[in-house]
């Protein structure tokens, strides 16, 4: 046997699993073998001894839809360890529209830069179907795989115009249209869809200042959308507004899943914000109430790291929350926004502006503001603050007169949130919270987590909150099997996508952002990370090295190596959804045999039924005092109406919820596998296998039959 890649005495983790020493061979791009001390010829061998395998991480909310058409590769990203991005989030995607619409829309949303937008714009065209789109996609020199949803702003302004988009609700008419086109992208290779209603999301051009198309959607659009996700099982991504709590709300309402098919929904974000230091509790026993006991299949996304944005005067998304700042960002050029300065009223209502709207989700504290650069150096490294102090001012007007003064050229930065690592570490710990929202791609001059992943394992290394390879999987398999992406893992016969990781080197702290001049923005200036000592040594995609100790090579975005993810399991009806969610036998997503669609279903008798779902309910009881407490369960439901019957005495049958209940403290103390809700409070195929376990357990096989089970669930994941 031969193989192009050999790469030697490596602790492999696979996503899954802890690490096992072993030997990994690649060819034709793909794992062949993995075991201990291969003796394979290869052209090229790597000895990784005291290094770490893990799977490629998988970005899941990047803003790349621009950028992929003129550097595909997304070196960024790559460096720092991720294979994988999904993009097309917060209602914004290239999949529809006229490009001059379409960059009205991106541009001041993700604060691109000029350079990208007209760059861009040159070769740019609308696509005359979402095939179209993705046949033009695949045909990229794509380093990372793609995987995109559909932007719902796109679509409105594909529909309705750019003008009626930002100003009225769809009639019937067009939200028909809007399901027939979004049916058609998902037909086509979206993977799902994203909505939006955050209040800093504004257009540019022509209609500066207005609320992105999504915002003016009402609730009958976005149930819409929502009902099309549901019925596929695909993702449906949301930005709730944080100063109008009804809007998620609206999304709660549109997410159950008791008696139909759960809504498959991703919210951004759980963050620990400094303005509610307090809030970030919320989210436990929302997601608890939500997930358990509503039938909900919800994951929150949050940053791994401070929420840290820098700004160019104006330029930032902070300004976008108050009026007097959005009208500064509707400004074209610097002259205008000096008009404005001059104004006493205009500076009055910075003042009125700044100091009110509330929750807010930018503290606005002059003393947590610092300037990074500015035309006079004595000023920085100082907070706004401390310069006002020194120039014997008031510190808000200080920062007025500075922004006159200087404008874009006053670089300034703050954080916002995440800066309590205790925090952090427990959302990042949550299991229906994933660490994601890079938005890699955006914001280009204000922020940079491209290495949001990788600073998870580095942060976990460091401070041990997690096992590595419960971290490793939080950022590769995990997010890979709930969004349904053939993605996130290290199999063999799968794709070889990994890195090699220098474990010495994650206990370096998490690498400051820096700007660079990037040849892709005409040499405009973004911020990005550059580690002195990488932990990434090397990145295959499709076993071709594209990076190497910390650096991208020439292959990558010379060749296409990358593929566009599909959903893994698409699904043809609700029903096929709904029987997912209920044999799924774990929050990762993974179902433990394929479903029957209806007709299928309706014509399986209650025999054959029960045998197709007793693996699954072995898979869902596998610890053994979960399994102790079902039997104790099993018996209470027979001695208490027992124990009425024989006393005529029917209040003793108020007691009957303790057979459940015993069942329920089982899973949530000892085994947290799903449960669905039709099981808890009756279903044949439940009612059967529960007296299938007693009599198992009763026998003394039990076990015997759980190890029949989980060898053969072994192997339909590894497929």
């Amino acid at each position: 046997m031969r193989c192009d890649l050999l790469v030697k005495n490596a602790l492999v983790f696979d996503g899954l699993s802890s690490g096992k020493s072993v030997d990994l061979a690649v060819t034709d791009g793909r794992v062949v073998s993995m075991s201990q001390n291969l003796a394979v010829d290869a052209d090229r061998v790597i000895d990784a001894r005291g290094k770490w395998i893990a799977p490629g991480f998988v970005d899941i909310h990047t803003h790349y839809d621009l950028e992929v058409e003129l550097a595909p590769g997304l070196p960024e990203s790559v460096r720092h360890g991720v294979t994988s991005v999904v993009m097309g989030g917060c209602s914004l995607s290239a999949t529809f529209g006229e490009p001059s619409d379409l960059a009205h829309i991106f541009s001041r949303v993700e604060t691109l830069p000029p350079e990208l937008i007209a760059e861009w714009l040159k070769s740019a065209e609308p696509w005359n179907s979402p095939q179209a789109y993705f046949k033009h996609l695949n045909q990229l020199a794509l380093g990372a795989n793609v995987a995109s949803m559909l932007g719902h702003s796109s679509l409105r302004v594909q529909v309705m115009g750019l003008e009626r988009s930002l100003s009225v609700h769809a009639t019937t008419d067009e939200i028909n249209q809007m399901r027939a086109l979004a049916e058609a992208a998902l037909d086509a290779g979206c993977i799902g869809i994203s909505i939006d209603m955050v209040h800093w999301h504004k257009v540019s051009g022509p209609f500066a200042g207005q609320p992105l198309p999504s915002h003016n959607a009402s609730f009958e659009e976005y149930k819409m959308l929502a009902d099309v996700c549901r019925r596929r099982d695909a993702v449906f991504q949301v930005t709730p507004n944080p100063q109008n709590p009804f809007s998620l709300f609206d999304i709660f309402r549109l997410s159950p899943g008791v008696w139909r098919a759960p809504l498959r929904c991703t919210i951004l974000a759980a963050l620990d914000m400094d303005s509610a230091p307090l809030f970030w509790r919320i989210y436990l026993v929302l997601l608890f109430i939500c997930n358990r006991l509503l039938g909900c299949n919800i994951r929150f996304q949050t940053l791994s790291e401070p929420f840290t944005i820098f700004a160019d005067g104006h330029l930032t998304p902070f300004f976008e929350e108050f009026a007097a700042g959005v009208k500064l960002n509707n400004c074209s050029n610097r002259e205008e926004r000096l008009a404005l300065w001059k104004d006493p009223d205009f500076r009055k209502e910075f003042v009125h502006s700044w100091k009110s709207g509330f929750p807010r989700t930018f503290h606005r504290d002059l003393s947590r503001m610092t300037i990074v650069s500015a035309p006079d150096e004595s000023l920085n490294g100082s907070t706004i603050a401390q310069s006002a102090h020194r120039a014997k001012q008031d510190p808000l007007q200080h920062f007025m007169d500075l922004l006159q003064n200087y404008d874009d050229q006053l670089r300034w930065v703050a954080c916002n949130a995440n800066m309590r690592v205790n925090v952090r570490e427990k959302l990042m710990s949550m299991p229906h919270v994933l660490p994601g929202f890079s938005d890699a791609g955006a914001h280009s001059r204000n922020l940079a987590f491209f290495d949001s992943a990788l600073s998870v394992i580095r942060q976990a290394a460091t401070t041990g909150f997690m096992p590595i390879e419960k971290a490793i999987a939080r950022v590769t398999s995990e997010p890979a099997a709930w969004f349904n992406l053939d993605a996130g893992r290290i199999t063999v016969g799968g794709k070889a996508d990994f890195s090699i990781l220098d474990p010495d080197r994650l206990s370096s702290p998490i690498p400051e952002p820096v700007l660079h001049s990037d040849p892709t923005f005409d040499n405009a200036f973004r911020m990005v990370k550059r580690d002195p000592n990488p932990a990434i040594a090397h990145v295959f995609i499709r076993g071709k090295e594209v990076v190497r100790d910390g650096e991208p090579l020439k292959t990558l975005g010379a060749e296409k190596l990358g593929d566009i993810l599909l959903q893994q399991n698409p699904t043809a009806s609700e029903f096929e959804a709904l029987e997912r969610f209920r044999n799924r036998t774990t929050d990762r997503g993974i179902a433990a045999y394929p479903v029957l669609s209806r007709k299928q279903a309706n014509a399986t008798g209650l025999v054959e039924s029960i045998e197709r779902y007793w693996p699954v309910f072995l898979l869902k009881h596998q610890h053994p005092t979960n399994v102790a407490m079902h039997c104790f369960g099993f018996v209470l439901m027979y001695l208490i109406p027992a124990l009425s019957l024989f006393s005529h005495n029917v209040w003793i049958m108020l007691f009957m919820p303790l057979s459940q209940l015993t069942g329920l403290i089982g899973h949530w103390l000892f085994e947290p596998s799903p449960i669905d809700q039709r099981d808890t409070v009756f279903s044949w195929r439940a009612f059967v296998s529960l007296h299938l376990m007693f009599y198992f357990v009763l026998i003394g096989r039990y076990q015997t039959q759980l190890l029949r089970v989980q060898s053969r669930s072994t192997l339909i994941q590894q497929t």
